[in-house]
């Protein structure tokens, strides 16, 4: 089997996204292909870093990127976008070849408290566990 090419996509791809690529890229490993983007991207948020090392996963290096930064090679075979966000400004891309899933995850910077990425981030590891043993890919 292939590896997946999997976008998770939020708003300011600060938080939600960021944390759900640091996750799947744990989880995946070399059997998946995994991008963050956001539509207002705003720059990594220090409480989501904080929240991933707790579970030991460092996504320090990760940055926010908008959906036009991704590598062609990679927006040209999305197999699964994503959508992690409530808010109307939450991105899409059109795309003939991706299965659209939308999970609604409140933004933790709203907030702006530790327990609120945690939470989100527990949200997010059991969705995309979840996700991964539905669609039979790991």
């Amino acid at each position: 089997m292939s590896a997946k090419n999997i976008l998770f996509l939020c708003v300011a791809n600060s938080a939600r996204s960021q944390m759900a690529e640091g996750i799947a890229r744990n989880l995946f490993g070399d059997k998946a292909v995994i991008e963050s983007a956001g539509s207002i991207p705003k720059g990594l948020h220090p409480l989501a870093i904080e929240a991933m090392k707790e579970i030991g996963i460092d996504i320090s290096k990760q940055y926010s990127k908008n959906t036009d930064k991704l590598p062609l090679r990679f927006i040209v075979k999305i197999d699964y976008m994503i959508s992690l966000c409530e808010e109307d400004a939450c991105p899409d891309m059109a795309s003939r070849t991706a299965q659209k899933l939308k999970w609604v995850i409140v933004d933790p910077a709203i907030k702006n408290d530790i327990q609120s990425f945690r939470d989100a981030r527990d949200k997010i590891q059991a969705s995309i566990k979840e996700f991964w043993a539905k669609e039979n890919l790991l």
